[in-house]
């Protein structure tokens, strides 16, 4: 005979409602915006810690089981119970959601619509520059939420965040407007063969970027530029690039800068992957709010299809297939 746990995991019961609500395991996984074998694990877990079975599965149709009808209620009346006692204490802190950099639309457009859904709430914009130094901060308790390349930090770190993949963002080159690249629509990766090109080398914030322009150079006769002044804000950053004469690697959203063209690389088409990243264990209705923002986009934008010709690591691949 089992024993039933003194406590049971609010989302293991959240997982089992979704499911006993929509009968149907792929519809209850987009409803609670996780993978369906994430999902699948929490109610087999849920129904190893009360050592009885919840339902009754075939491959047309899920059914509850009469031990499944009978905890309903009772799930329902603990998220309820959890839900008030987190509203007695929230008074909505404010969530502090790093965006890298001014500009970058894929974190502004999430926030932008986050906001929308939860009016109510206080969402801070940051700008950390740099998964690496923004997840640090969420460690710390500095920051809650960021973006970036989750596959860029190291593997003790990733243990200790969660993360939902957001978009595949196709990546530019930025080239002074004189370069010989400058005239071509788009500039195929070939092309850079020969060029230093500046991705943010020697930035302690952003070695998930260097990482990420390493990888894609390798082989290709294209070497990562050497470090340069951090440059902050566009008259600095024209000054330093008309200085350095290097390329810049950047995303297909990166602003607009004075003197400069911004061409997309194809052939391949490089991505770069990111995914919304907060501490695990982080509890917020703003954070619920940017994950929904995140998936609507995402589905609405087509922002997680990865295009044919399209390139990106192995490993960032396998780790924008599953999140938390």
């Amino acid at each position: 005979m089992s024993t039933v746990p003194y406590a049971v995991d609010s989302r293991l019961l959240r997982s089992f409602l979704a499911v006993a609500e929509e009968l149907h395991f792929t519809r209850a996984a987009a409803r609670l915006f996780v993978a369906q074998q994430a999902l699948s694990r929490d109610v087999k877990r849920l129904e190893r810690e009360l050592g009885v079975e919840l339902f009754v599965r075939s491959t047309r149709q899920v059914g509850l089981t009469g031990d499944g009808e009978r905890l309903v209620p009772h799930a329902r009346r603990v998220l309820e119970a959890q839900e008030e006692l987190v509203a007695a204490f929230r008074q909505a802190r404010p969530l502090l959601v790093d965006l890298n950099s001014p500009g970058l639309a894929t974190g502004v457009r999430v926030l932008r619509r986050a906001r929308e859904i939860v009016p109510e709430l206080e969402l801070m914009a940051r700008y950390e520059s740099g998964l690496t130094y923004a997840a640090a901060e969420i460690l710390a308790g500095r920051l809650d939420v960021s973006f970036g390349r989750f596959a860029g930090l190291e593997p003790g770190v990733r243990a200790r965040l969660g993360q939902q993949p957001v978009r595949y963002e196709p990546m530019t080159v930025i080239l002074p407007e004189d370069h010989r690249l400058a005239a071509l629509d788009a500039v195929p990766l070939a092309e850079l063969a020969g060029e230093r090109v500046y991705a943010g080398a020697g930035n302690p914030r952003t070695p998930e970027w260097t990482d990420l322009a390493a990888r894609l150079f390798e082989g290709r006769g294209i070497e990562i530029a050497a470090p340069a002044p951090l440059a902050v804000g566009e008259e600095e950053f024209r000054r330093v690039m008309a200085k350095t004469r290097s390329p810049v690697l950047a995303v297909v959203d990166f602003p607009p800068m004075p003197g400069t063209v911004a061409r997309p690389i194809v052939d391949p088409v490089p991505l770069s992957p990111v995914s919304l990243v907060w501490r695990e264990g982080l509890r917020h209705p703003g954070l619920d709010a940017l994950r929904r923002a995140a998936g609507e986009l995402a589905k609405a934008e087509v922002w997680l299809s990865h295009p044919e010709d399209g390139w990106i690591p192995a490993r960032d691949a396998l780790i924008m297939m599953t999140f938390t």
